[in-house]
């Protein structure tokens, strides 16, 4: 049977591509044994140079490693930190410690730092049995390491100046340890380190060893020495032939970073330099990148509200009062709100209110103010007049119906119970079965008037403490409440907690009441509990009310604002 020209078509075009695949698989062999011939020339004629590219791509050794440091002219040998890393990753500190012990003594050069690096050894040793909870050895070898902390830094110390970056490294780590054991000797240690620290910048040494220490601060809860630091390091950088763009990318850099301290003390620089550079157009545009980047969104380690409000500030100053829109006006007040500066939220969003009445965010602005007034300035009259305003809307938003929840509640705690039952029946009507939370609430409110009980206790000692002229004194400086998130989802987890600042009780732990009240969601927390979780099943501003309790009775109060979405 005679094959088709189609089948004949397809062979020649099989032995055609079988042909060209075993041409460029001879192509692809003589191009890798050329490019090998010539790999093994260089390395015939440039012996020295291949043996040395393969020795570095060895593992160092140990021997390797510990030779480079006697050999070392240099009195921080690189080698050193190299050694350090091959034991610390193994946790292997006895070791470090011995090898180091008895490492080179004809080398004095080197001694200081090994010196230091015994002291580091030690105080990461402590830490990891720490963390390991291996208090049989903590407990049996802990005092002898941290003599070995103090006399090696203290060694390092007499032989170096605060010209050198391994003095600022053995101050740094004296400091670490004292603050740690939160003896006596941190506050002086800090000082130390702080004097050291300003010297050795002045004498032009390694800035980057300035922000190291500065890092380090800041994880010592020391913000405002860190700052002083960053300060100096931005300083010179700013003091370099350093363009203003290359600035501004560095501050974005540290603050992408989260390095929030030092990032603003960069931007702070970069405004001052295009303050006298830009136009009002351009610097009021730049300034409010700035100010939005720090302002408060739902991540709050990326935020700093008072940071972005001092932004604010100079847009205000720079553009006046054209240069607000609808968006960052009321970014202004949230961000104020976030920080807890009410009073002045409340101006903004009042100004707010009057320049954009329109705003979707009109209502949210007008329930805030209502609130602000009512239970942070404690002003019933100008806290009632906007509820009533969002109470007379025909539309009503959920801040509207919020509105008229506190209306009904204020007017309960007052005794006015025929004028509460008008608000709360209201309620009833607009909000219809939308929301299962709000009508069990309003519910036991209804409860409470028609069975002759007494509002819940909780909720009227909020009212109380927020309206009645005993409790003027309690001005929320001694407990804050926090949220992990305010722009929660509907259904999204959010943990509060509060933040007390009672000053010193001596030795005895007191013995605290926290008093939750507003809207907590589906959960009730106890009185023990400084904090719990929630989530909301409807939009709107949540509002969050606490009394704190000690043993000698009402000590403060707290409110916060949640808005779901």
């Amino acid at each position: 049977m005679k094959k088709s020209n189609n089948s004949k078509c397809q062979m020649t075009k099989h032995k055609i591509q079988n042909k060209s695949k075993y041409q460029i698989s001879k192509d692809k062999t003589f191009v890798l044994v050329f490019v090998i011939l010539i790999l093994n020339l260089f390395c015939h004629l440039n012996f020295d140079i291949c043996h040395s590219y393969a020795e570095e791509l060895k593992p160092k050794t140990t021997e390797t490693l510990t030779k480079c440091i006697c050999e070392s002219k240099t009195s921080q040998p690189v080698c050193l930190d190299e050694l350090k890393d091959l034991y610390f990753k193994d946790n292997k500190y006895n070791d470090f410690v011995e090898l180091l012990k008895g490492i080179c003594p004809e080398n004095k050069t080197a001694e200081p730092a090994v010196n230091y690096y015994i002291a580091l050894a030690r105080y990461s040793q402590l830490k990891y049995l720490e963390d390991a909870k291996n208090w049989d050895e903590y407990f049996a070898k802990g005092n002898e390491y941290r003599d070995d902390i103090v006399n090696c830094a203290q060694a390092a110390l007499g032989a170096t100046t605060s010209k050198d970056a391994l003095n600022i490294y053995s101050r740094l780590l004296l400091y670490r340890f004292h603050a740690d054991q939160q003896d006596t000797f941190s506050e002086a240690s800090l000082a130390e380190l702080m004097s050291a620290v300003t010297g050795f910048a002045q004498s032009n040494g390694d800035m980057e060893v300035v922000k190291k220490v500065a890092d380090k601060l800041i994880i010592y809860n020391e913000s405002g020495k860190a700052k002083e630091l960053y300060k100096i390091y931005a300083l010179k950088l700013a003091g370099s032939d350093i363009k203003d763009a290359e600035l501004r990318n560095i501050a974005d850099k540290f603050y992408q970073d989260a390095n929030l301290e030092l990032a603003e003390t960069i931007y702070d620089i970069y405004i001052e330099r295009i303050s006298k550079s830009l136009s009002k157009e351009k610097l009021v545009s730049e300034l409010t990148g700035v100010a939005k980047r720090f302002a408060y969104n739902n991540n709050a380690a990326e935020a700093d509200p008072l940071y972005a409000e001092k932004i604010f500030k100079k847009i205000e100053e720079a553009g006046g009062k054209e240069s607000w829109d609808e968006e960052l006006m009321y970014l202004r007040g949230f961000n104020l709100e976030k920080a807890k500066v009410f009073a002045q939220a409340k101006d903004v969003y009042a100004e707010f209110l009057k320049t954009f009445p329109q705003s979707n965010h009109a209502d949210e602005a007008a329930y805030k103010s209502g609130v602000i007034f009512i239970y942070v300035l404690r002003d019933l009259k100008s806290g009632r007049d906007y509820l009533e305003q969002l109470a007379r809307k025909e539309v009503l938003s959920p801040h509207a119906l919020a509105a008229l929840y506190q209306l009904g509640l204020l007017k309960q705690w007052e005794g006015e119970l025929p004028a509460a039952k008008e608000y709360y029946n209201l309620l009833l009507e607009k909000t219809g079965n939308s929301d299962p939370e709000a009508l069990a609430v309003i519910q036991e409110r209804l409860n409470e008037i028609n069975q002759g009980k007494p509002l819940e206790y909780n909720l009227k000692l909020g009212l109380d403490a927020a309206l009645k002229e005993e409790f003027a004194n309690l001005n929320m400086s001694k407990v804050s409440l926090e949220s992990s998130r305010y722009l929660p989802e509907k259904g999204q987890e959010v943990a509060i907690h509060s933040v007390t600042s009672l000053g010193p009780t001596g030795c005895l732990q007191v013995e605290l009441q926290y008093l939750w009240s507003g809207d907590l969601g589906m959960v009730k927390p106890a009185i023990t509990q400084p904090e719990f979780r929630t989530s909301y099943g409807t939009p709107g501003t949540k509002l969050i009310n606490m009394v704190l309790v000690a043993p000698e009775g009402i000590t403060d109060r707290s409110i916060d604002l949640i808005d779901v979405h």
